[in-house]
């Protein structure tokens, strides 16, 4: 039976409708074990009880044969055998301890057609997060959403008119990671090109980033800062309609940016590092907080490399990151230079060590698994790796990441995209979402530097780079 067709919708200039059908289960192929398995203490952290969207536009192969919604569904089912954690539902015991009941229920799965192609997409630049339309894309089904006793995946797989589709698809944090979640759609690619098993078999083994007994918290996590108890000024313009915006960094604006730092330090960061510090402090500068507030920048750490006793198996898919945080006040942010926020930016990240992990883990049992701190913080994660997802015979999207700026109740979080300008330059695009105010005012300060003209005040950022207009889409 299908659903009512919805209205046209509109993204930026371009107006299409989708046609969904009835939301299914997909359980897997073949019997799986019933049984309980917990989590491990970085998975149930509050911070990630909660489902985390994405999205990946795939183009026409004329050699792909099959339905893309009937392979699809057929692999998704036969992962599923090797993933049947993800069939299952979250139950939470004592101390508020997540594990899942591998009940063999399955995932949700709504099969959708839209009267649009995906030139259509590319020619209104409307292939860039926010996607207006992200909510027809990746229907959120009634009650779906809710971290115990339900789906813990609904993916959405909407065929285009052009022949090419959208695969939506929506995780609950607490099971996977953006690695973990790679591996799985990855799998389904398999299996949808004929393959017998994955190449890479998940394995749950979450013991190894559960706490020590007895937990010791022996590093400093200020990502867990408890709220201050005193009124302070919102750093976010509380009230104000918030506008989201992606901004586009390729070669010119990451030479740009370096510019602005003395060779040493430029030449011994990453552009990672370097662009989180510079959208830190010029973010901060558009919110104009009070100049004695602390001002936060989260960045996720994968921490698969620290861990070396013992190393997580490669096909863990389960959470294996850190939230370092660097803190500044507002003034100081402003006023010093952009290496100063960098230095920040480069020692938080270097705290995240084997240790900071077990540690991490000890934290979650000890103080009842607490979220992170958002009073003033500014949090980033890169997903670039979704630019290589192969889904079978389509190959890899022509994009893949996040549809929109922010996540659930927290706007202040940005997510690092790889993508292509108009020029075929490939570069991170960054979905930003401001206080309308404020984001006028993030522009001018973006402009300020690409132009030429520092609009912070900074030691380092005087120097004239020649005109170039910061890409806004």
């Amino acid at each position: 039976m299908e659903l009512k067709i919805p209205p046209p919708v509109t993204s930026g200039s371009l107006t299409f409708k989708v046609n969904r059908r009835e939301p299914e289960l997909v359980s897997p192929a073949k019997p799986t074990p019933r049984e309980l398995k917990l989590l491990s203490d970085i998975d149930d952290q509050e911070g990630l009880r909660f489902h985390i969207p994405s999205i990946f536009f795939y183009g026409n192969n004329p050699n792909a044969y099959s339905d893309p919604v009937a392979l699809i569904r057929r692999a998704l089912a036969e992962t599923l055998v090797y993933y049947y954690p993800l069939a299952g539902r979250l139950r939470e015991g004592p101390n508020r301890k997540l594990a899942v009941d591998c009940t063999g229920q399955g995932v949700l799965f709504i099969e959708a057609d839209a009267d649009v192609t995906l030139a259509e997409f590319e020619k209104k630049d409307a292939l860039r997060p926010p996607f207006p339309c992200f909510g027809e894309l990746l229907f959120d089904v009634e009650g779906s959403s809710e971290v115990l006793n339900s789906p813990l995946i609904l993916i959405q797989v909407t065929r285009l008119k052009c022949g090419g589709f959208i695969f939506g698809i929506r995780l609950n944090h607490v099971m996977a990671d953006a690695g973990g979640l790679s591996l799985f759609i990855k799998t389904i690619g398999e299996f949808a090109r004929g393959c017998h098993a994955p190449t890479i078999p998940p394995t749950w083994e979450r013991h190894l980033l559960s706490a020590r007994v007895p937990p010791r918290v022996t590093q400093t996590h200020r990502e867990y800062d408890e709220p201050a108890t005193a009124e302070t000024e919102p750093a976010t313009g509380d009230g104000e309609t918030l506008v989201s915006k992606s901004f586009f960094f390729g070669g010119a604006e990451m030479s740009a940016i370096r510019r602005l730092l003395s060779p040493d330090i430029a030449n011994s960061s990453t552009g990672i590092e370097t662009l989180t510090a510079f959208l830190w402090r010029h973010r901060t500068a558009a919110l104009r907080p009070d100049p004695n507030k602390e001002m936060r920048v989260i960045f996720i750490v994968n921490a698969r490399p620290k861990l070396k006793n013992p190393t997580l198996p490669r096909g863990y898919y389960g959470n294996a990151f850190a939230f370092p945080v660097a803190i500044a006040t507002a003034r100081d942010l402003a006023e010093k230079s952009l290496e100063f926020a960098l230095r920040l930016v480069k020692e938080a990240k270097a705290s995240v060590t084997e240790e900071y992990m077990r540690s991490l883990a000890d934290l979650m049992v000890a103080k009842g698994r607490p979220a992170f701190s958002t009073d003033g913080a500014y949090l980033i994660s890169d997903v670039r790796n979704f630019a290589d997802i192969n889904l079978g015979v389509w190959g890899k999207p022509v994009y893949g990441g996040i549809g929109t700026a922010g996540v659930v109740d927290f706007p202040g979080s940005s997510f690092y995209v790889s993508a292509e300008n108009r020029k075929g330059e490939r570069g991170i695009l960054v979905p930003v979402c401001l206080p309308e105010k404020a984001m006028q005012r993030f522009v001018e300060e973006l402009e300020g530097v690409f132009n030429g003209q520092s609009v912070v005040s900074s030691t380092g950022g005087n120097k004239s780079h020649g005109k170039l207009i910061v890409s806004c889409l």
